[in-house]
């Protein structure tokens, strides 16, 4: 049997066109997507680019700066061990004292008729000198102080030489220990001795004192070396390290006004 198509020729041609029509959307719908997708990938990939740029560059950046630093890595150790030094300068500088103007002053006030056995200054009394004076108050004084030993012709010239003592630059206060004459000995033969070997009092009327001078408003430093011990003068001619006492008179004029002094008393 033929099959007869019944539809107006003019009704066919619309539907016709109506189909082509939709895949010509369905086309450039296709066409649209893909631009739009291409123009994601370009615009992806133009950003990775900037950044892998930013990156590159800032890479180059830090090894400049890398570089720079250590080409200055030298300047900074000289600042840091030149701070160092100062730091350790001025510690030094703290911790010490100016021993030789005190000597000078002493050896300037000291009386005629008194003569040194034995001198110490230290700026601590944790600092300990070998045969060195022995001035029990010293420990009292947390800061500078000068331990003095010796004799004079009685207890008046005593308490002037601490008077005198006063009067040298920085001192605050001047303590004594001791002041006393001779206790007389009996000797076998029925007559006296006074003192022994080693007494700078050779008659009765001389006096032996032990004095502290100190010297409060000093800083004290944090912890004092050993070499900021003034030259300790047992015998007032040499100090501590064998070189000449900055202060002769406290003992070369000592132990010659304690001879003058021996001479002069009658009857000897």
């Amino acid at each position: 049997m033929r099959s007869i198509n019944l539809i107006p020729p003019d009704d066919l041609g619309g539907r016709v066109q109506a189909r082509a029509g939709s895949l010509s959307y369905i086309v450039l719908g296709g066409l649209v997507a893909i631009l739009v997708a291409v123009t994601a990938v370009v615009l992806t990939s133009n950003r990775i680019s900037d950044a892998k740029s930013e990156v590159a560059s800032l890479e180059q950046q830090r090894d400049a700066a890398q570089a720079r630093a250590d080409s200055l890595a030298a300047f900074a150790e000289f600042s840091g061990m030149q701070e160092e030094r100062t730091g350790t300068v001025t510690t030094l500088a703290q911790s010490r004292f100016d021993w030789e103007r005190v000597l000078r002053e002493l050896a300037l006030i000291l009386p005629e008729d008194v003569w040194l056995v034995e001198l110490e200054g230290t700026v601590s009394p944790s600092v300990q000198l070998a045969e060195g004076a022995d001035v029990t108050i010293r420990d009292e004084v947390a800061g500078p102080a000068l331990e003095i030993i010796g004799c004079t012709v009685s207890q008046e010239e005593v308490g002037a030489f601490v008077a005198s003592l006063r009067d040298i630059d920085g001192v605050t206060r001047v303590s004594v220990a001791k002041s006393e004459r001779p206790e007389l000995n009996e000797q076998a033969g029925g007559g006296q001795e006074i003192g022994g070997d080693d007494e700078c009092r050779t008659r009765d009327f001389i006096t032996r004192f032990e004095i502290v001078a100190a010297f409060d408003e000093v800083p004290v430093p944090a912890a004092a070396p050993a070499d900021t011990a003034a030259p300790t003068a047992p015998t007032g001619t040499e100090n501590a390290a064998g070189e000449p006492n900055p202060a002769p008179a406290a003992a070369e004029q000592g132990a010659a006004e304690a001879q003058e002094a021996t001479d002069v008393v009658p009857g000897s």
